[in-house]
C-alpha cells in the first residue's frame, strides 16, 4: 500500500518523540555524574557525558527520585510474593533493570520493558555491545526479528508501538508475563505524547487485564500560565505536542481519569508537593548543596508543572499509594479575589527593556534609573533611565563614572536628600559584591528639564563608600530599606542569602550621614530567616512581606514600628491570607500594601497583585487581565515602580527566567497596571 502524507506525518511524529529520548537520557547521565543519583549504568546508553545546568539536574533529579520511591514501595509491598513484574511503558533507554540488578533489588522480579521497535533496536544493541550490560544477563536471547529484542529470565525488552493493545498484549504474552501477578506499570512522560484516545486506551487495557497492579506515571500539567505556555510551546516546536494537557490539565483531572478508566485508588501528587512531603529533609540538604544554585523560581515553576501519579487495583497495591504527611509543608490558603480583573497595557511607545536580576528606584519626576541584572546579551548591562516627557517614555544608556560590575539582584535605594544607594548582588552564586556605591544622575540641563534628547548629557556619578563598623556578610535578594531614627537617616538591611547561607535573618543599620554600621535595638521576635521578600517604608519605620524561607515561600506581614529606643518588630494578622510569594515587588500607598506578581508553588495560584490594608488587616486578591500585552508575561526577578501619573498605576520592568529546558523568556518591554480599582 503507498504510504499516505497522513502516515508520513505520523511517522515523523513518532520520530520526534523517539527523540525525547535521547534528550532524556543525556539530562540523567549528567545529573548522575553531578552526584544527584547513584546510576552507573546510565553512562552506557550515551556517547559522552554532557554537563547540564544545576536546574536541569535538579529536575531530573526529583523525576528520578519520585520513580525510584515508587518502585521501592511496590518492591516492599510485594516482597513476599513468589513472582512480581515490572512493565515500563516507553521505557527508552532507562536502566532500571541493570540498577536494580546491581543492587540485588530484584529477586522473584522479571522487568519488561516496551517501546517503539526502533528504539528497542537501538537499545539492544547498546547491550549487545557493552561488557557490563550485557554481563547483568544470566542467559539471554538478542534478537533483531520479532518483538523480543533482548529476552532473559529478568528482563525483556519488546519493540512493540504502545498504542496497539492487541500487539502489545500479544508480545508480553508471549514474553511470558503474567497477568495474575503484582505488577507495577511505570510510564515517564510517554501516554502524553499520544492523542488523548490511545493513552486513555493504555490506561483502560491495563486495568481491565492486570487486577493486582500500581500504574506510577509522571509527566507534565497546567499549561495556561506563562510557564505552562512556554513549556507547551516548545514541544510543539518539537514535533512532540502534548495531547493530554488540555483535556487533563491538573492533578484532579489525573486522578479522575484513572478512576473513570477503571483504577480502584489514585494519588497524584505535583513535584512541589512530592520534594517537599516526601522527600526527607536531610536528603533535600544533600542536594542542595551540590552545585551551586540561584534560580529558586524557575525550580519551583518546574515542579509545579509536573507530577508523579500512583493508580492501584487490588488490595495488595493500595499500601504502595504515594503518602504525605500528616501535616503537608506547603500550606493551603484560601485567599478572597476580587471579580475584577486589573488590566495590563504596554507603554505608549515600543520600547525594549530586557532583563532580570536587574533594580530600580525613582530617581525624581519621570526619571526610573535601572541598573544591573543579565539578558540574552549576558551580564553586566549597563545602567539605564527611563524618562517620561509628557505622555512619552524613552530609554537611554547612562554610563557610570565608576564600573558598577556585573551585578544581579542587588538593592538601589532611593535617599531622601536624592540620589540612591547601591548595595550588595552577586555576579554568580559564588560571588557576592561587597561593595556600597552612592549613586547620582548629573545633567548639563536645568533641574527638572531632562527629556529624551539629554542622552549625550547625562551622567550616573557612582561614588564608593567607605563605610565603617561591623560589617554584615555579603549578600544578594535581601532588602535595604532608608529609615529614620531620633533624626538620622539609615539603610536598613534585611534578610538574604549568599555563597556560604542559604538563607539569612539578620538585620543591619548604616548611619547614611556617618557612613557607619551601628546597632540600634530591636524588640520583639524577629521575622523568619527568608529572601527575595519586599520591604518597604511605613509609618516610621517598614513593612515586610514574604519571600521564600528555608523551603517555603511565606505569605506572613510583619511591622518594623519605631519605639523610643529603637525598633519593635510586629506581626499583622491578614485575613483571610494573601497568596504566600517571593520574587515579588511590593508599594504603600497610605495605608494599603500593593503586592506585584512574585512566584508561589502551585501554580493554580499565580499571584497578580494583592491589596493588604495595614490598619483593618483585610487583603483582596486581584488577577491580571494580560490581553493586550506581548504574552507570556512572567512577574518574578522584576522591578516595579510607581508612576507620577494622573491615574495611580504601577509600572513593570523587565522579568522572566530560565523555563527548564524549554528556553529563556525575558518580557520583553515595559508594561503598566493601573490600581484606581485597587485603592478604591
Amino acid at each position: 500500500m503507498p504510504i499516505t502524507n497522513r502516515d508520513k506525518k505520523k511517522r515523523g511524529r513518532d520520530t520526534a518523540v523517539q527523540g525525547t529520548n535521547d534528550s532524556s537520557v543525556v539530562s540523567k547521565v549528567s545529573a548522575a555524574a553531578q552526584g544527584y543519583f547513584q546510576d552507573a549504568f546510565l553512562q552506557h546508553f550515551v556517547c559522552k557525558v554532557t554537563r547540564r545546568a544545576p536546574l536541569i539536574n535538579r529536575g531530573y533529579y526529583v523525576r528520578w527520585k519520585a520513580i525510584d520511591h515508587c518502585v521501592r514501595r511496590f518492591l516492599q509491598a510485594t516482597i513476599g510474593y513468589p513472582k512480581r513484574q515490572i512493565l515500563s511503558l516507553g521505557a527508552g533507554f532507562d536502566s532500571l533493570y541493570f540498577r536494580l540488578h546491581a543492587e540485588a533489588a530484584i529477586d522473584r522480579t522479571v522487568v519488561f520493558e516496551v517501546d517503539f521497535p526502533d528504539v528497542a533496536h537501538r537499545k539492544a544493541s547498546l547491550i549487545s555491545g557493552n561488557i557490563a550490560l550485557r554481563g547483568t544477563l544470566d542467559s539471554h536471547l538478542l534478537s533483531s526479528t520479532g518483538p523480543a529484542y533482548v529476552s532473559s529470565d529478568q528482563y525483556c525488552l519488546l519493540g512493540v508501538d504502545v498504542r496497539e493493545e492487541s500487539q502489545v498484549e500479544e508480545a508480553l504474552s508471549g514474553a511470558g508475563l503474567d497477568w495474575e501477578a503484582p505488577t507495577l506499570l511505570l510510564s515517564e512522560v510517554v501516554l502524553t505524547y499520544m492523542e488523548s484516545k490511545w493513552s486513555d486506551s493504555v490506561i483502560g487495557w491495563t486495568a481491565k487485564l492486570l487486577p493486582q497492579a500500581l500504574f506510577v506515571m509522571y509527566e507534565q500539567i497546567r499549561p495556561y500560565d506563562p510557564f505552562g505556555w512556554i513549556m507547551q510551546d516548545h514541544f510543539l516546536k518539537l514535533n512532540s505536542t502534548l495531547h493530554a494537557l488540555r483535556q487533563y490539565p491538573d492533578t484532579a483531572a489525573q486522578r479522575h481519569r484513572f478512576l473513570d478508566k477503571g483504577w480502584e485508588q489514585c494519588v497524584c501528587l505535583d513535584m512541589n508537593d512530592f520534594y517537599l512531603g516526601v522527600v526527607h529533609q536531610e536528603e533535600r540538604r544533600r542536594l542542595e548543596s551540590l552545585e551551586p544554585f540561584d534560580e529558586y523560581e524557575e525550580w519551583h515553576q518546574k515542579c509545579s508543572h509536573y507530577f508523579i501519579l500512583t493508580a492501584s487495583r487490588g488490595s495488595l497495591t493500595i499500601q504502595a499509594l504515594l503518602t504525605l504527611p500528616p501535616v503537608s509543608p506547603v500550606p493551603s490558603v484560601s485567599p478572597t479575589f476580587s471579580p475584577m480583573a486589573l488590566s495590563v497595557r504596554t507603554m505608549p511607545e515600543e520600547i525594549c527593556v530586557e532583563g532580570l536580576g536587574m533594580a530600580s528606584t525613582c530617581l525624581g519626576p519621570g526619571q526610573i534609573l535601572l541598573t544591573g541584572g543579565s539578558s540574552r546579551g549576558g551580564r553586566g548591562l549597563v545602567p539605564r533611565l527611563l524618562l517620561r516627557s509628557q505622555a512619552s517614555w524613552r530609554c537611554v544608556c547612562v554610563e557610570p563614572s565608576t564600573d558598577l560590575g556585573v551585578r544581579l539582584y542587588h538593592t538601589l535605594t532611593p535617599l531622601p536628600a536624592g540620589g540612591a544607594v547601591l548595595y550588595g548582588g552577586r555576579s554568580s552564586p559564588l560571588n557576592p559584591i561587597r561593595s556600597l556605591f552612592k549613586v547620582t544622575l548629573d545633567s548639563c540641563g536645568p533641574p527638572g528639564s531632562l527629556t529624551c534628547e539629554d542622552q549625550g548629557t547625562l551622567k550616573l556619578c557612582a561614588k564608593v563608600m567607605a563605610c565603617t563598623g561591623d560589617l554584615p556578610q555579603p549578600r544578594w535578594r535581601h532588602t535595604a530599606t532608608v529609615i529614620s531614627h531620633r533624626g538620622k537617616d539609615f539603610l536598613f538591611v534585611f534578610g538574604g542569602r549568599n555563597e556560604k547561607e542559604a538563607v539569612l535573618g539578620d538585620c543591619h543599620f548604616l548611619c547614611l550621614k556617618e557612613q557607619h554600621w551601628t546597632e540600634i535595638p530591636i524588640e520583639g521576635t524577629a521575622p523568619e530567616a527568608r529572601f527575595s521578600h519586599s520591604a518597604c517604608p511605613y509609618s516610621g519605620g517598614l513593612v515586610v512581606f514574604g519571600g521564600l524561607g528555608t523551603d517555603v515561600p511565606l505569605g506572613d506581614t510583619v511591622l518594623l514600628r519605631s519605639t523610643n529606643r529603637g525598633f519593635c518588630w510586629d506581626r499583622l494578622q491578614v485575613h483571610p491570607p494573601p497568596i504566600p510569594r517571593y520574587s515579588h515587588s511590593a508599594h504603600v500607598i497610605g495605608d494599603r500594601l500593593v503586592l506585584v506578581g512574585g512566584v508561589w508553588l502551585h501554580s493554580e495560584g499565580v499571584p497578580g497583585i494583592a491589596v493588604i490594608d495595614l490598619t483593618t488587616g483585610s487583603s483582596m486578591e486581584f488577577t491580571l487581565d494580560t490581553t493586550s500585552v506581548p504574552w507570556p508575561l512572567m512577574l518574578h526577578s522584576f522591578c516595579s515602580e510607581l508612576t507620577d501619573s494622573e491615574e495611580p498605576a504601577v509600572l513593570l520592568v523587565g522579568g522572566g527566567g530560565n523555563c527548564f529546558s524549554f528556553g529563556t523568556h525575558l518580557n520583553p518591554q515595559p508594561v503598566t497596571v493601573g490600581l484606581s480599582a485597587v485603592l478604591e
